[in-house]
């Protein structure tokens, strides 16, 4: 059991540590404050701006009351808001992996220099200077 219990502990600290899962937790931290800003930029600005060009449209009391039982109330203004801040997060998302995989590509590699030639080929090129010597001497 406690051979169990340590092997247990040791994968769970190899898997912590391994950077996949610290990068996969600081991207849902940072998401989320992303999400907050988002939220904030759809409910205080846009939201207030789109229900002003619509005729004075209050979103957070728009919906409607159903008259029966105890009156439930379908908040409709709410959900337009949560569509509008999913579309804004998933576009600014798109475009940031965008950019990431702008900057990921691999830059065409430069030519490489053609490799220097054998010692046979260097031994057999003076060889055959030497025979075209002979040959122009006689």
């Amino acid at each position: 059991m406690a051979n169990e219990k340590k092997g247990i502990m040791q994968e769970f600290k190899e898997f912590v540590s391994k950077g996949n899962v610290i990068d996969m937790a600081v991207g849902v931290i940072i998401g989320g404050a992303f999400t907050a800003i988002v939220t904030s930029l759809v409910n205080d600005i846009f939201t207030p701006i789109i229900g002003t060009v619509l005729g004075g449209i209050n979103f957070e009391n728009f919906g409607i009351s159903i008259p029966w039982g105890n009156e439930p109330f379908i908040n409709l203004g709410n959900f337009i808001q949560n569509i509008i801040t999913f579309l804004l997060t998933a576009i600014c998302l798109f475009i940031i992996v965008k950019g990431i995989n702008a900057l990921k590509r691999k830059k065409p590699a430069a030519p490489a220099a053609p490799a220097a030639p054998s010692k046979e080929e260097v031994l057999l090129t003076e060889i055959r200077d030497l025979l075209k010597a002979q040959a122009e001497n006689k």
